[in-house]
């Protein structure tokens, strides 16, 4: 179906331009452009509602460019099953992200100045905020490989000049870090874009026919270059998802990042890799997919144990989180990995998830690091129950979603990709089923471990910090972090339509001769 307004151009480029706003009025005006770049970033919220009532396939932008002259393909932006989900936790994550971000960057720019240095003020800050909420909407809406690989380097870019200006200890060396790393990832996943398209003769990967959006199929056309193409774009992409063995940069970029660049990297921009696995390598390649399945899953269940448990390790909170993140792609990858309709379904909704329960964690860490004197010591914390109930029933649903508990969403993510596991290898035999038993009840111990441990050091027992008569005080600031969770377990009850896009989408890889 298509638009009848530009409706997916005007939500990228409305944040940008409230940015460039933000970023020519300095420091005033600060509310005013946080609350509206928060609404034009709810745009693509209203898309996603619009596209599950209308109960279309696909729903596209009327505005498109023709660029087959240049063997490129076509570019349009729209929104299908597979991507739904991601949009819409994109969409409500940095709206009320860019809310709760006013009070902490005002207090980080206020820290900096005081300690001698010149940051860049909060409209700079806010214009690069919106480039790289508005970059990673891009990345959900494209439909050919060039414009994915635009909007994928405006995500990197962005959150890069974000971490050197207003990030934590050596914030200079680990930017770079940061920068390196995921810009081999990208490049690697451009080499294999470059030969995928010069071979096929065009970058599209959803292509307009009639007024639908229809997923391109196989890529036969690579002959004996397809392994050496896919192995390119999985290289690539496990880097940007930080997966075990290139996992080694996330930990501390993540962790030394402002918090709500924090809250934005770990459960979208690096879920958006896990998402264009399953967009390219399953619909791409699902044969060479299903030769790999059992290598993929091993390096799924490797990438959730051995970051879940370096995250028990942890003393710093915010460093737990991010190792928490590595430990929630893996259960993307096997998801994905498991090449099933279950499996496929579970990823997406593990996207979603860890996007609602890690931001929330990411913003109760904010919350101490602002009122309780940079607190994110876990050895020095323990009863801020008592002091800040509100946060810690907050941060106990981003848990939640995390160890896959009901009422959140990441327990349809976690049944849907245990359920995929176990019909991947249901027809095997005895032996391989209790395998799979084994190491999904590793998996799921070590996650429920981290969250509850975490969860009780912090807000239970003894107080292990004299933190006066802090209270906690009912402001936007947390409010934002209630609309998140709200969002979150209303996608708990409305799961059905985005599990139905999923399926949806896989009906038309099917057809097209893919694997699932």
């Amino acid at each position: 179906m298509i638009a009848s307004v530009p409706v997916f151009w005007i939500s990228i480029a409305l944040p940008i331009v409230i940015g460039i706003a933000a970023w020519l009025s300095g420091d005033r005006w600060r509310r005013g452009y946080s609350y509206a770049s928060a609404l034009s970033l709810l745009i693509p919220l209203g898309i996603v509602i619009y596209f599950y009532a209308s109960g279309a396939s696909s729903l596209v932008d009327p505005i498109g460019f023709d660029l087959t002259s240049y063997r490129i393909g076509h570019m349009f932006l729209g929104v299908d099953g597979l991507s739904a989900p991601v949009v819409l936790a994109l969409s409500i994550v940095t709206a009320f992200v860019s809310i709760y971000g006013l009070k902490y960057m005002d207090h980080r720019i206020e820290e900096m100045r005081s300690a001698g240095e010149t940051p860049p003020d909060y409209g700079t800050y806010q214009f690069l905020y919106n480039v790289f909420a508005a970059t990673m909407l891009g990345v959900a809406f494209a439909t050919n490989l060039v414009e994915f690989y635009v909007f994928l380097e405006g995500t990197l870019i962005s959150s890069f000049l974000l971490i050197m200006y207003y990030g934590y200890g050596e914030r200079l060396r680990i930017s770079m870090l940061y920068f390196v790393w995921t810009h081999i990832g990208a490049v690697t996943f451009l080499a294999g874009a470059l030969y995928y398209g010069v071979i096929t003769g065009a970058f599209d990967y959803l292509r307009l026919v009639g007024t639908d959006l229809v997923p391109v199929g196989p890529a036969t056309a690579l002959g004996s270059m397809a392994v050496f193409v896919a192995l390119l774009m999985f290289v690539g992409l496990a880097v940007k998802m930080a997966l075990f063995g290139v996992h080694m940069w996330l930990p501390y970029a993540h962790a030394e990042a402002p918090t709500p660049i924090s809250a934005l990297l770990s459960p979208n921009l690096i879920g958006l890799a896990g998402y264009a696995m399953a967009r390219f390598l399953v619909q791409y390649f699902p044969l060479i997919m299903e030769s790999w399945r059992p290598y993929l899953m091993g390096l799924a269940f490797l990438t959730i144990t051995y970051a879940g448990l370096n995250a028990l390790r942890q003393t710093d909170f915010k460093r737990l989180l991010a190792y928490s993140s590595v430990s929630q792609m893996g259960y993307m990858l096997l998801g994905i990995a498991t090449l099933t309709q279950y499996g496929l379904i579970g990823s997406m909704l593990i996207y979603a998830s860890h996007a609602v329960g890690k931001s929330l964690l990411f913003m109760t860490a904010g919350v101490f690091i602002v009122e309780a004197h940079n607190l994110r010591d876990m050895r020095k914390m323990g009863g801020l129950a008592r002091r800040y109930p509100l946060v810690a029933a907050l941060a106990l649903f981003g848990f939640m979603n995390l160890s896959g508990l009901p009422p959140a969403l990441g327990f349809w993510s976690e049944l849907f990709v245990v359920l995929g596991a176990v019909q991947a290898y249901a027809m095997q035999g005895l032996g391989y089923m209790v395998g799979m038993t084994a190491l999904l009840m590793l998996a799921l111990g070590v996650t429920a471990a981290y969250s509850f441990v975490t969860m009780r050091r912090i807000f239970y027992g003894q107080p292990r910090s004299d933190l006066g008569s802090l209270r906690e005080a009912v402001d936007p600031f947390k409010l934002s972090m209630v609309a998140i969770a709200m969002a979150g377990f209303a996608m708990f009850i409305l799961v059905n339509p985005m599990a139905s896009g999923v399926a949806g989408w896989l009906k038309l890889i099917l057809g097209l001769g893919g694997v699932a």
